[in-house]
């Protein structure tokens, strides 16, 4: 079973499996100082999202180098991501902005027992309509890709 999906990304035990998932809503206000009295504030709309993927891998049980290495390259990519939860909560599109891992519990040949890792992704999308027609283009490029 899939925890989330990142375009084609899938998150699960194997692969690359997080332990929190940090959602933050934003909304922007705009404000016109008055004299004498408080600044008059107005809603503009809502900002883009942020949500923070992170956990620990062990290589010799989960995903390891392999798996950051793939979610590197898509974000080397500068593409927007459709992001959806295993229980089918579609969140939008998403860049990847950031990446942390830390290593530690070293074997002998200096690989890791243990990764640390955080992903930050930006919503960057309008709508989930949008979404939709960016996940249809990215099938039709899989298709294209593949050779008959």
């Amino acid at each position: 079973m899939a925890m989330a999906a990142l375009g084609l990304f899938v998150f699960h035990l194997r692969t690359t499996p997080y332990q929190m998932m940090q959602i933050n809503k934003k909304y922007r206000y705009g404000f016109n100082n008055r004299v004498g009295k408080r600044p008059a504030f107005q809603f503009i709309g809502p900002d883009n999202d942020d949500i923070t993927l992170s956990g620990s891998l062990f290589p010799s049980l989960t995903g390891g180098k392999l798996s950051l290495l793939t979610l590197e390259l898509m974000a080397d990519s500068g593409r927007a991501w459709s992001l959806i939860d295993g229980t089918g909560t579609i969140y939008g599109m998403f860049v990847i902005e950031e990446i942390s891992k830390s290593k530690s519990d070293f074997f002998d040949d200096g690989s890791a027992r243990k990764i640390d890792f955080t992903l930050k992704l930006k919503r960057t999308d309008e709508s989930l309509s949008e979404m939709f027609g960016d996940l249809s283009q990215q099938l039709n490029d899989i298709r294209g890709a593949i050779p008959l």
